[in-house]
């Protein structure tokens, strides 16, 4: 079985990359699990003040495996997204996200969870959920903390695309930077990162995402159950179907 994550450790940071092009970083139950095992050995490895977690690719992530979800439901995968935001909000080190690339729906929790997130200015941002039955409840987790209450509205409610400097405005992401400053904006948050000491940095962390954590563990069973519920529904089905065939055409 092809690896659709990588991990390298070098230069104390354990860079994650996800690599699965034919469904554009999809959170499949192949990549979640991946992604989720190689943050718990980058979070343990002694070499590493910090994670980054990246793509491969044109899109960083698509979201939900529409094919799995239609196929079997999503009682496990929705379980396994909830783990994975309190992963993130509860590692040792901090986690930043890099975004080259457009990120959709459930790809917005790795988003919400992280640290710090750099993106490029090109690249846009959608909670498509209610345009297929959904509702988004799993990465409403760590998004509603993000927002103010009425961008939480307008981006949940009106499924738009929005732009890195909005997302930025609205507290979803760290800050946008030009498309071409992107990499070199990422190396300075990471080398000034790992000047910190691994206890500052844990324990600033910890003291950052209480209210986060709290959170996901008051809400995530809660919201695990209605994302499956309503994956599982007819009408749901139909508009997932109905956009994979929209796919294939």
């Amino acid at each position: 079985m092809t690896e659709l994550v990588h991990l390298e450790v070098a230069d104390q940071v354990a860079t994650i990359t996800l690599d699965s092009e034919r469904n554009r970083n999809a959170l499949s139950k192949q990549l979640v699990s991946e992604l989720a095992a190689h943050l718990a050995t980058a979070d343990a490895d002694p070499q590493a003040k910090a994670i980054l977690i990246r793509s491969a690719g044109t899109v960083f992530c698509s979201g939900a495996d529409m094919t799995e979800a239609v196929a079997g439901g999503m009682a496990e995968g929705a379980k396994a997204i909830v783990t994975l935001q309190r992963q993130i909000a509860t590692a040792a080190k901090p986690v930043v996200v890099e975004l080259g690339g457009p990120v959709r729906a459930g790809g917005l929790g790795i988003v919400g969870a992280a640290d710090i997130v750099i993106a490029a200015e090109s690249v846009s941002f959608q909670l498509t959920e209610v345009r297929l039955g959904l509702a988004a409840a799993i990465i409403s987790l760590s998004l509603i903390p993000r927002f103010s209450d009425r961008a939480a509205g307008d981006l949940f409610l009106t499924a738009r695309t929005f732009d890195a400097a909005e997302a930025a405005q609205v507290g979803l992401i760290t800050r946008a930077v030009p498309d071409n400053e992107l990499e070199a904006e990422i190396a300075r948050v990471l080398a000034d990162l790992c000047k910190a000491y691994p206890q500052g940095l844990r324990e600033s962390k910890r003291i950052l995402n209480r209210d986060l954590v709290a959170r996901i563990d008051e809400r995530g069973d809660e919201v695990a159950a209605l994302s499956a519920e309503l994956f599982a529904s007819d009408e749901a089905r139909e508009a997932m179907s109905a956009f994979l065939e929209r796919r294939k055409k």
